[in-house]
């Protein structure tokens, strides 16, 4: 029995990990590449492994960092079972059929461009709209604490993990030649003490720890202090005139955000504001949230019964269409604008900040994680100038960011969830920058747990532990 890191070993994107027991072969995440150098091509590159000869795949969540190259799996000859659970299944059909659908437009732009020059070969998509529903086929969907023999000799168990809806730590029991293995892969995980969602569960027993770390070296700032900070902006920005544009991803950051505006609807003053969620894809999400009472906390499930919905927001506009997206383009004020992508890499807050970004009474407020090479990134480190579209833009306006929104726990959390555990088991931390994985790792170290950072193509001997 064997692990091998691939994806998100040394960097926070394309999660994918390889785990083989009795000729067997089972994949922990298959996730898209965002963000960094040339993620077009990395998505592209061949695996290393043979697709066909994959037996299962066990997804943790429905972020496309996670299951956005499940479909190109497919398509390169996968066949074999995608467990998840039922609320990551509803969320990954959204994500995936928006991941494809962007695809085939970036295709069609290029090969336009390259028909233009002359060019004879046209390019093809990573996949299409038709691939990912395909995928969708292969889920089998798995209740928290249920125990399922995925491959013989490998039993997964998943656990709520608090980072969206229907997120999850994984429990691996491994069976080979007489040797049995514990093994709980984090997956990404939330805060304590978030907004609609449980706590993340402490998992059981292990002999192997595999740990995301994207936020091992800092804490965020308590919650309140957070929503102080959202309040007065708000409250600043109306003053200053100005449009708000608040970046979100369309899972679990939307959400989030409109269920505090909902909240704090009165004390922030937000009955004179026009409020749009410029997504289709986060108004979708949000269909599934709203769905999936059964995973709430119980502060959001009481606010659900009294008021009937998590967001009482009688100026909210729901805008799915192309045009009315571009009706928002003409105010000039007082509007409050939530929009993918998260990271601003895509999807319509593109075009929001290339009409608002120039402007220095406007507000940009960033409630996420920005990795390097995005936009989002390049606009957090105040960069004075950014292209957009190809064109050069202004940074004007005034930039916000609100850790303490972030999907995922700080030091703090990590270190909770892992005190969770039993027996101190060592430690292989994934999904981490340098410097967010090493200071994780420094912090476990001084809780005498053997830590080490992962590495692309590492592969370690899981009879051997220990």
């Amino acid at each position: 029995m064997h692990l091998e890191f691939f994806g998100a070993a040394g960097e926070v994107t394309g999660s994918c990990h390889i785990l083989s027991i009795g000729g067997r072969t089972v994949l922990l995440d298959c996730g898209l590449i965002q963000g960094g150098d040339h993620p077009d091509t990395r998505n592209r590159d061949p695996f290393p492994f043979d697709a066909a000869k994959i037996d299962a795949v066990v997804l943790s969540h429905a972020h496309i960092d996670h299951c956005g190259r499940l479909p190109l799996l497919r398509k390169r000859g996968f066949r074999g079972p995608i467990y998840a659970t039922p609320a990551c299944r509803d969320l990954a059909r959204i994500l995936l059929a928006d991941c494809a659908a962007m695809s085939e437009r970036e295709a069609e732009r290029e090969s336009r461009k390259r028909s233009q020059k002359g060019a004879a070969r046209s390019v093809e998509p990573l996949y299409t709209v038709d691939d990912a529903a395909r995928t969708l086929d292969l889920f089998r969907t798995v209740p928290y604490a249920r125990a399922t023999e995925v491959v013989p000799g490998l039993e997964v168990t998943f656990v709520d993990a608090g980072h969206i809806l229907g997120s999850s730590s994984v429990v691996l029991r491994l069976r080979e030649n007489g040797a049995e293995r514990r093994v709980v892969f984090s997956g990404d995980l939330g805060q304590y003490d978030s907004p609609i969602l449980c706590d993340p569960e402490a998992a059981v027993p292990a002999d192997l720890v595999v740990m995301e770390s994207t936020y091992g070296n800092r804490l965020h700032r308590e919650r309140a202090d957070t929503l102080r900070e959202f309040g007065d902006l708000l409250l600043n920005a109306s003053r200053d005139g100005g449009n708000v544009l608040i970046p979100a991803f369309a899972v679990g950051r939307t959400q989030d955000v409109i269920y505090e505006l909902g909240m704090h609807f009165d004390a922030w003053r937000l009955g004179d504001r026009q409020i749009f969620l410029d997504s289709p894809m986060a108004i979708e999400a949000s269909r599934v949230y709203w769905a999936h009472t059964e995973l709430y906390d119980a502060e959001a499930r009481a606010a659900r019964l009294r008021v009937g919905d998590l967001a009482p927001l009688p100026n909210l506009r729901l805008c799915r269409t192309a045009d009315e997206s571009m009706e928002i383009n003409r105010m000039r004020h007082g509007a409050i604008i939530i929009a993918g992508s998260g990271m601003c890499t895509g999807g319509r807050i593109v075009h929001h900040l290339k009409h608002n970004l120039s402007r220095p009474e406007c507000d940009v407020i960033f409630t996420g994680y920005q990795a390097v090479g995005t936009l989002g990134r390049a606009i957090v480190d105040r960069r004075p100038t950014v292209r957009i579209h190809g064109s050069p833009v202004e940074v004007r306006a005034k930039i916000h960011t609100l850790g303490g929104f972030s999907a995922h726990g700080d030091q703090a959390d990590l270190l909770r969830w892992y005190g969770g555990i039993q027996g101190k088991p060592p430690v292989w931390l994934v999904h981490g920058e340098a410097d967010g994985a090493e200071g994780l790792r420094q912090a476990l170290g001084k809780q005498d747990v053997r830590a080490e950072i992962a590495r692309p193509g590492q592969r370690l001997d899981l009879a051997t532990l220990g």
